[in-house]
């Protein structure tokens, strides 16, 4: 097993000249954490590129163009061309949205004074004629068309109202000169608003409606055309915007991480952290790239006065190849290991794999997880992009489910095509069978589901032997004897595990009992736990023995001891659950196949409608339930033995188009 990757501790003197270049390049890289970098919130506030680059998502809006994903390779801080061809696009498109605009209010304009003079057109008479009736009182405006019929209840027959217009926004309202006061206040209390009108007036004629009509279909061919005007701009400028867009975010968090680092008026200063293998193509790098103007140091991590101290904790960072990387995350999310311990990664891929396939044996579901870890992996699935990653883990557990498929003999919940390949494997080795691993619980198969169940508890007892064995190995490799030999996970927790382990099988197989040495082998590593507290101080020189005297230390000691044995109980017991699960869903695929039966057989109509719905339910819902089981075993039962304490994740200093 591999230890984490080792690490160099770096500091760089940077002219000014040369800042942004080292920051794109370190960027770029993503094999380089800051160390001494502050709050970026005070940078931003005056930030040319950010302003710009904000500017440039407002017009990319504008004209619909789709946003950049992610930094492509060939970005580069952005030049005075850059600069150039982004203040271009930007008046260009301002210039169209103010015409599009422009456009736009003169066609409402135009619009509104079309619908108004065609509400008028049937008004015959003058105007001032009616105006000056002694008996009649007239008002002419607008009004809401809903409000208009409770208007007329409401005035009942102390007035009339005429609506002018085919859309009934317009009104003529007469009462007598009497009754012009309640008609007035009727017309308020509905929200009308009175119309000046010319006191000639007697109506629109015909040649100015239609002109009227003529200039709206103009100004509504003048607002398509540089609607049209728009969406040619932006097909033709697409590919320009993006790139622009992605070259200012990167000039936008160079100067943002510029800002944040300690300088002088010349000078800036960078610490940070980065894998050993990696330092001295950083070292000729950046030469090359400041052409020597640089000065560079490089320490190791004991020799930094706040590792020393313990203060600050090295980073960890692991070099793995591509399907074990997939299972990193899985580490980290946990907790990150300590620098300079053993890398469990290569083992929790391997183990969840094998458990995964265990609780899920199916040929033709585990082929299904298989093609969606190979699309993953070949990223031809667009809208699971973020999922890139996690192909691999897809393809090993859909190897994993296939392989366990075979030896039950499940194909999609039926039990019945792999009994030839069944028949064949077994005939090799003698009598044929139509199972090589039957899982469905019958008479004559109890025996051999003890076993399996047996195997199970074996795999269990293998996963928390190498948590202890990675544990005892880290804390000597930390300089903690005492830890690694008296702890419940240490030395002592594990001769007392494994001895108990083996006095149990030696006891079951040759039906023998229990002798006086096992009790002297079980208690001699208990007495190291009882008293794992007084023999710690003692090693590490801590005085007195006793802190806190010898009946506290026997009461911790009683404590250690139930823990000891209810934690390795517990943690043997608990891998029961992978056979329990494995039996599960064969029960679950057997009642899948049966109910395909009774409806006709898994080729009829309604056969194949309860296959695919069946094993649809399967593939997501107990699928996400074995991976969770699978989770909670490595957590609890693995990384537990040696996740006593929980170091420090190297991320590395990246450029991203999007802030995560």
């Amino acid at each position: 097993m591999l230890r984490t990757t080792k690490m160099k501790l770096v500091e760089l003197m940077i002219l000014r000249q040369d800042i942004d270049r080292v920051l794109e390049y370190l960027g770029k890289s993503s094999n380089f954490q800051i160390q001494n970098e502050t709050d970026f919130s005070h940078a931003q506030k005056d930030n040319p590129n950010r302003m710009l680059l904000e500017r440039l998502h407002t017009a990319r809006a504008y004209l619909g163009v789709s946003d950049a994903q992610a930094l492509s390779t060939g970005t580069t801080l952005p030049s005075e061309e850059d600069r150039q061809s982004a203040d271009a696009i930007l008046a260009e498109v301002e210039d169209i949205r103010k015409r599009e605009i422009e456009a736009s209010d003169l066609r409402k304009r135009i619009g509104s004074a079309y619908d108004e003079a065609r509400a008028f057109a049937n008004l015959k008479v003058a105007y001032s004629e009616l105006e000056h009736l002694t008996f009649l009182s007239m008002r002419i405006g607008k009004i809401d068309p809903a409000v208009l019929d409770e208007l007329q209840f409401a005035i009942g027959d102390r007035a009339v109202i005429l609506p002018l217009g085919a859309d009934r926004t317009r009104i003529l309202a007469a009462s007598s000169k009497k009754g012009r006061f309640a008609l007035d206040t009727e017309l308020k209390r509905f929200g009308f608003i009175p119309l000046d009108v010319p006191e000639d007036f007697k109506g629109v004629p015909e040649e100015v409606l239609i002109g009227l009509q003529n200039q709206t279909q103009g100004a509504s061919g003048a607002l398509e055309a540089v609607a049209a005007e728009r969406m040619r701009y932006a097909e033709t400028h697409t590919q320009e915007i993006q790139r622009l867009l992605e070259t200012f975010s990167l000039g936008a968090q160079v100067q943002d991480v510029r800002e944040s680092l300690e300088a002088t008026q010349l000078v800036y200063r960078i610490m940070g952290w980065i894998g050993l293998d990696e330092s001295a193509t950083l070292m000729k790098d950046l030469d090359n790239l400041t052409e020597g103007r640089i000065a560079m140091r490089m320490y190791a991590p004991n020799e930094v006065p706040s590792v020393k101290s313990g203060r600050e904790k090295v980073p960890v960072q692991y070099t793995h190849g591509k399907f074990v990387k997939s299972f990193e995350r899985m580490i980290f999310s946990y907790g990150a290991p300590l620098y300079g311990t053993i890398d469990p990664t290569p083992v929790v891929a391997f183990f969840f794999t094998l458990l995964f396939g265990i609780m899920f044996g199916d040929a033709g579901q585990g082929l299904v997880f298989l093609l969606l870890g190979l699309l993953l992996s070949y990223q031809k699935m667009p809208p699971l992009r973020k999922f890139y990653h996690f192909g691999p883990i897809f393809m090993a557990v859909g190897c994993s489910s296939v392989l366990m498929g075979l030896l039950t003999g499940e194909f999609f919940a039926n039990s019945e095509l792999l009994k030839p390949f069944s028949r064949f494997v077994t005939g090799l080795f003698g009598e044929s069978r139509d199972h090589i691993l039957h899982m469905m619980p019958s008479k004559d198969s109890l025996d051999k589901l003890m076993i399996f169940f047996g195997f199970t508890l074996a795999v269990g007892f293998m996963i928390n032997s190498v948590g202890l064995i990675i544990n005892i190995i880290n804390q000597f490799s930390l300089s903690r004897p005492a830890k690694a030999i008296f702890s419940k996970t240490g030395i002592c927790g594990a001769l007392f595990f494994w001895y108990v382990v083996f006095a149990a099988i030696r006891i079951a197989v040759t039906a023998s009992s229990v002798q006086w040495y096992d009790f002297v082998c079980v208690g001699i590593p208990l007495f190291g736990v009882f008293f794992a507290e007084p023999f710690s101080r003692l090693i590490e020189g801590h005085r007195p023995v006793l802190e806190n005297g010898l009946f506290s230390a026997i009461i911790e000691g009683v404590v250690e001891i139930l823990e000891v044995v209810s934690t390795y109980i517990s943690n043997s017991v608990s891998f029961l659950r992978v056979g329990a699960f494995a039996l599960s869903h064969a029960v679950l695929s057997f009642i899948i196949f049966t109910m395909s039966e009774l409806v006709g057989g898994s080729l009829s109509a309604g056969g194949l409608v309860i296959g695919v719905f069946g094993n649809l339910v399967i593939i997501v819902l107990e699928g996400l339930i074995v991976t969770i089981q699978v989770i909670r075993l490595q957590y609890y039962e693995f990384f537990s033995k040696f996740f006593t304490e929980t170091g420090r994740e190297f991320k590395p200093f990246r450029f991203t188009y999007k802030e995560q």
